[in-house]
């Protein structure tokens, strides 16, 4: 079966047409999608000759199944109007069939606002425990991380604190952690900064947060965020209530050409798109910071895994070629030391800082203080610079295999993405290969987990390939990895 996006903004995955099975699992698909609240109540559904044509089926069958919903007293029909999901579910289905925790997030409840009554997402269960071959992004590597001289310093910050005050802490952060980190991105990316223009965050999904409230004024902004893109970035501002436009990237980046005008803020991550890997070229860098000028717009430049740059000198960020305070630079540690730490940064423009800071003390007062503490003692006594350096080679290493296989064994299925930075590399499938989300899942039963690249798409027309996240894996689990995807497709 391979998922069909039809009408909705999530996939019917069907049997074929002349299945058995298929009325069967239609209906079973439409029922489950109401119940969690992905077809909201009174939610129009399209009619049955358009909704056949847009998932391959015959008419008679989304006859069928819209008639056992009617039935169900899961849609109902208006005269002239169409036919709507139900206001009011059946009761024993929501006793018996919806799980607890679906029926507890309230998704469709008209007391939530329109985003969150809109989404297709699942009751909230923690992050899955990784499997033994884990290709996905964002995964550093852990396993020669310091967790000694952590824990030392850790300790030491702690004894400081107990002879100090106990009162609360700076909203913009600790002057130590401010100083290091401008310190560290001067020397790593070339970002010219002072501790003053940094602005400490829980990661930089904070970073987002913080800056979509003070940036977007709700059902006015256009914000223009890349596509594929990073979904975090894009969620954050959808919940300001801005007017998100996704723009097509190309092997030289973000397509300055096909911004909008009225674009009044652009999301990018030049150095290592995401989850493409392409850098953005200087020509479209300077294309880029001309747009926001000439528009009035700013950038939010997402440098999310950019220490790690494995081949040439990187390009100047652009927070480093901007003249006119336009580029708002955003890090994270999560990549260069663990997830886990929920530390990450924003380097800000001065006409925007006293907002940033004023939001953070009324939203969170101040980051955690031994974890700054620690952090700031593990930069400037050279650790990080020291681990990143080490992580290099490693991560240099992984890339190497991973481009060697695939282009030993899978030439002719996928096509590798030229990167030279980062903690993955992506792959698009050959023109014909279009059956790769269900490969995937196939490799995912039984026991390695890569990463879709059409998730991370908006909109039709996305073309399909294969994430690989190498910061997780070592070499033996790489190759066994793609030795079990080669069997799969392999195998069909």
């Amino acid at each position: 079966m391979e998922p069909e996006y039809g009408p909705f903004e999530f996939p019917l995955t069907l049997p074929p047409r002349d299945s058995r099975n298929l009325l069967r699992e239609l209906h079973r698909q439409l029922r489950t999608a109401i119940l969690d609240g992905r077809l909201a109540p009174g939610l129009r559904l399209p009619a049955t000759r358009a909704f056949a044509d847009a998932c391959g089926i015959s008419r008679n069958t989304a006859v069928a199944a819209y008639d056992l919903l009617l039935s169900e007293g899961y849609l109902v029909t208006r005269r002239k109007a169409g036919t709507f999901v139900a206001d009011a579910l059946p009761q024993r289905a929501m006793r018996s069939t919806a799980p607890t925790a679906t029926r507890t997030t309230g998704r469709g409840d008209p007391r939530l606002n329109a985003y969150w009554r809109a989404q297709s997402l699942p009751a909230y269960e923690p992050m899955p425990t990784p499997k033994p071959h884990d290709f996905q992004f964002g995964v550093p590597e852990k396993r020669f991380f310091r967790f000694d001289i952590w824990q030392r310093l850790s300790g030491r910050a702690l004894r400081a604190l107990s002879r100090a005050p106990a009162i609360y802490s700076d909203a913009q952060g600790r002057t130590a952690l401010r100083e290091a980190i401008a310190a560290h991105v001067a020397f790593a990316r070339a970002v010219a900064c002072r501790p003053d223009d940094v602005i400490v965050t829980a990661g930089a999904q904070q970073a987002f947060d913080l800056l979509a409230r003070i940036l977007v004024t709700s059902g006015r902004t256009t914000v223009a965020i890349e596509n594929p893109g990073y979904p975090p970035m894009r969620s954050a501002f959808a919940l300001a209530g801005a007017r998100v436009v996704p723009v097509p990237v190309d092997n030289e980046g973000l397509v300055v050409d096909r911004l909008p005008a009225d674009a009044r803020v652009i999301c990018v991550t030049p150095s290592h798109q995401f989850p493409l890997g392409t850098a953005m070229s200087m020509r479209r860098r300077v294309a880029l910071l001309d747009f926001a000028r000439t528009h009035g717009a700013v950038i939010v430049e997402d440098d999310y895994d950019g220490e790690f740059r494995l081949g040439a000198r990187p390009l100047d960020a652009l927070q480093t070629l901007d003249r006119s305070g336009s580029v708002f630079y955003v890090g994270t540690f999560s990549k260069s030391l663990l997830p886990s730490l929920r530390l990450g940064y924003v380097v800000a423009p001065s006409w925007a800082q006293p907002a940033l800071i004023a939001l953070k003390l009324r939203t969170e007062w101040h980051t955690g203080v031994p974890a700054q503490d620690t952090l700031a003692a593990f930069i400037a006594e050279g650790h990080l610079a020291r681990h990143v350096r080490k992580m290099r080679d490693v991560y240099g290493a992984r890339r190497r295999l991973l481009l060697e296989i695939l282009q030993r064994d899978f030439d002719g299925l996928l096509e590798p993405i030229a990167s030279d930075a980062g903690l993955h590399l992506s792959a698009f499938a050959r023109p014909g290969r279009r059956d790769v989300d269900r490969l995937l899942q196939r490799t995912f039963e039984r026991g390695v987990r890569f990463e879709a690249l059409s998730a991370y798409s908006v909109g039709a027309g996305a073309r399909s390939g294969i994430g690989f996240g190498y910061g997780g894996v070592d070499e033996t689990e790489i190759r066994e990895g793609l030795a079990m995807l080669r069997e799969v497709w392999r195998t069909g």
